[in-house]
């Protein structure tokens, strides 16, 4: 065998391996058509996660001790006032609402000691606020107004037009300091009405007062008198 007989037989030989190579990658990209592609794409897809809605008080009310004394006989006037901050995350806001405890009388501020007497409870009309406080009656009175540190999340009750309280805003009511008094009530009365979320606190305030008369009718005997009341936030 000569040295071209050599030469021949290896090329052919090369030829052969280079075929079968082309051959199984061939058969590859037959069997696995995106390998030869430039790209891929799978989707688009979503991902998705509920958040809840959440409220709390970041601010409970504290208990309240009214300024200065009061004279059973000759009679005078006492305030107090609380704040609460709450925080939630709804977007459509919030309610709140206060509720006094039923102590077993007929008003929300008894004696201390001497259980059977009490504060009347200050009259509202028509089950709303009324317009200043008034000193009319002959026997002594408490009762309640709210502050906000937005107006506009007070309910409408807490908003006056300058003569009447219960006035919506779009017919004239606003926020006045110390103008709708109302009376305290068992069941829960709506005092916040708030529409966008609180993340940081909303700020509410309630202040309380207590008025006597000279010479009150029933008369008012040696006491401390107190008042139980329960704010509820909800998420509207």
């Amino acid at each position: 065998m000569n040295k071209h007989y050599y030469l021949q037989v290896s090329g052919q030989a090369f030829i052969a391996a280079f075929l079968s190579l082309a051959l199984i990658c061939l058969s590859y990209f037959i069997v696995e058509p995106q390998v030869g592609q430039a790209q891929a794409t799978s989707g688009p897809f979503t991902i998705k996660q509920t958040i809840t809605g959440e409220i709390s008080f970041l601010v409970d009310a504290a208990n309240v001790v009214a300024s200065g004394t009061i004279n059973g006989i000759t009679g005078g006037t006492a305030n107090g006032s609380t704040t609460a901050v709450v925080r939630t995350n709804s977007s459509t806001g919030y309610e709140m609402s206060i509720a006094f405890a039923n102590n077993t009388t007929p008003n929300a501020m008894r004696g201390d000691s001497s259980l059977s007497e009490s504060i009347r409870d200050y009259a509202a009309v028509g089950g709303q606020p009324t317009f200043l406080f008034s000193t009319a009656s002959t026997s002594a009175v408490f009762g309640y107004t709210v502050s906000a540190a937005i107006d506009t999340d007070l309910d409408q009750s807490f908003l006056d037009n300058g003569a009447a309280c219960n006035i919506a805003v779009g017919s004239g009511g606003a926020y006045t300091a110390d103008r709708c008094w109302m009376e305290p009530m068992t069941s829960n009365f709506q005092i916040i009405d708030r529409t966008t979320a609180a993340t940081d606190g909303a700020t509410t305030s309630i202040q309380f007062r207590i008025h006597v008369p000279n010479n009150p009718t029933p008369a008012l005997v040696t006491d401390t008198y107190t008042a139980t009341a329960t704010l509820t936030a909800t998420n509207q």
